[in-house]
């Protein structure tokens, strides 16, 4: 059976633009010999769409986007594409839409089959604007009884329904799940086991592209009746391919884990900056770990010509921090500035005087805000955007500066761990050789007073904290002081996470909208 699987990357309330997408998609497979083509959930509003949903207008925008679809797809082979409905009012002011597989054919919309389960869970909110639907749907499409999922559906652990089952019990020869499943590691093993259960040929059509914190990896694939993958598509990139559930077995392209992790942040701040219509990137390159990491991915991401690093040395910067900022950017073709930070230091503390005398935390964070002005200037004066430095870790126990090296509209390495950053970036300069040994090897330190090293041993301190973050079991090596520390230093410091960068998400649970913590708590 040659089913047109694609994934394509779509922007979130362009309904033009993807529609555009669909069609060209639909062309290219059609010309391939595609008997039914499959589009990722909300294909045509882009996934997550929020409280656009609550927008009347962008509704009926939808609805008629639908039907305009359906007419200009009239001599296509049937289409399956993930969008929006009307459904019963759940509640008063509840938007009252169903999150939908729709087939189209024969010019017109031929079934809407709704999203049974709603997931409300980390960053998935659904029930805030879906009503989820009461039934299944077989289909009769290409000569097979064709089962139509979306996302939760298949993923239906903890849930007293199970839509997979049923639609096997109901006579279903084959099944078709449009997904928008994020990025997180191992998340493929996941899909593809979640997959095999059902005993079916089922064909699960994934989502490509980043929109704010969520990465979407694509990695559509098919498999038989045997759970065996016949098929798959390519990770992180847009891709349309006819596929064969009732083919042969294929081998599944394997990454590593930093390999995995550095192309997802490299799509997060690549589509965080076109579909934003940012061309520019601007980072401080401080000769530490975690800005060397940052470059290295806006560089990938965006291109050398469109980034540029920036060295504020001070008073306490060790010279070759400097020195091999400038020869990583040397390395990766970016642009490098320098501008010292000693003279706005000076005049600092001549103004306010007393309120810096003697140094200490205060004149630590004036000389941290006053390297974010310096660096909001770049962006002030040639746009584009600022990239935060941060890691997890950092983030977690409060190790920053509000208004200063936690600013930036995106921290693209603010779900990954401070052991994350090193093998990460050990992986990238693998074959490259272009981060210098120093920064790789070097105590971590924010050089803001003499002789300063960052107060945590990070392998040890790293996972206590990411285990609180996930809600895992503590590492056996903790002891009751350190967690207790760590508790502590993540409660006084939520504040500081509310107003950070949006942070890619590549973990179960990230800083972000899947994570509401309140600042005001006991």
């Amino acid at each position: 059976m040659r089913i047109g699987a694609a994934q394509i990357n779509t922007r979130l309330g362009d309904l033009a633009g993807n529609s555009q997408r669909i069609l060209a998609a639909v062309e290219s497979l059609v010309t391939a010999g595609a008997e039914l083509i499959v589009f990722p959930e909300l294909a045509l509003t882009g996934y997550p769409p929020r409280d656009l949903l609550c927008d009347d207008e962008f509704v009926r925008a939808t609805i008629a986007s639908n039907a305009d679809l359906a007419r200009r797809l009239a001599e296509a082979p049937p289409v399956v594409i993930g969008s929006i409905d009307h459904a019963p009012r759940a509640t008063p002011n509840h938007p009252g839409l169903y999150n939908a597989a729709m087939v189209l054919q024969g010019g017109r919309i031929a079934h809407v089959q709704p999203k049974r389960l709603l997931p409300s869970h980390d960053v998935f909110h659904e029930h805030r604007w879906f009503v989820g639907g009461t039934h299944n749907g077989i289909v009769k499409m290409a000569g097979r009884r064709v089962g139509l999922m979306v996302c939760e559906d298949l993923w239906d652990e903890g849930h007293p329904v199970h839509p997979a089952a049923e639609l096997k019990a109901d006579g279903a020869e084959l099944l078709l799940c449009l997904s928008a499943s994020p990025y997180r590691t191992k998340v493929v093993e996941r899909r593809h086991e979640l997959a095999r259960r059902p005993g079916l040929p089922l064909v699960y059509i994934n989502a490509v592209g980043a929109n704010d914190e969520l990465i979407f990896d694509g990695g559509s694939f098919c498999v038989d009746a045997r759970g065996r993958v016949t098929a798959s598509l390519p990770r992180f990139e847009e891709a349309t391919r006819v596929i064969d559930p009732f083919g042969e077995p294929a081998e599944v392209d394997q990454l590593e884990e930093p390999e995995e992790l550095f192309e997802a942040l490299v799509l997060g701040v690549r589509d965080f900056a076109r579909k934003n219509g940012l061309r520019r990137a601007f980072l401080g390159l401080s000769g530490g770990i975690d800005s060397a990491l940052v470059a290295c991915i806006a560089r990938e991401a965006l291109g050398p010509e469109w980034v540029t690093a920036v060295a504020i040395p001070s008073r306490y910067n060790d010279p070759q921090s400097t020195e091999c900022a400038r020869a990583l950017a040397g390395q990766l073709g970016i642009a490098f500035e320098i501008v010292p930070l000693e003279p706005l230091f000076t005049a600092a503390e001549q103004s306010l005087g007393p309120l810096v005398a003697g140094g200490g935390v205060t004149a630590e964070n004036i000389q941290a805000r006053l390297r974010m002005v310096i660096l909001m200037s770049y962006v002030n004066r040639y746009g584009g955007m600022l990239l935060n430095t941060s890691n997890k870790t950092e983030l977690a126990l409060g190790y920053g500066t509000l208004y200063a090296d936690m600013a930036g509209s995106l921290c693209p390495i603010g779900d990954l761990t401070k052991p994350q950053v090193y093998d990460i970036s050990r992986w990238y300069d693998s074959g490259r050789g272009v981060i210098p040994p120093f920064i790789l090897e070097r105590p971590a330190s924010a050089e803001l007073r003499p002789e300063q090293i960052d107060p945590f041993d990070y392998p040890r301190i790293s996972p206590i904290a990411e285990a609180l973050v996930q809600g895992l079991p503590i590492p056996a090596h903790a002891s009751s002081e350190e967690v207790e520390r760590c508790r502590q230093l993540m409660r006084v410091s939520e504040h500081k996470r509310w107003q950070s960068g949006i942070v890619l998400k590549v973990s179960e649970k990230s800083f972000g909208t899947g994570r509401m913590m309140p600042v005001t708590k006991a």
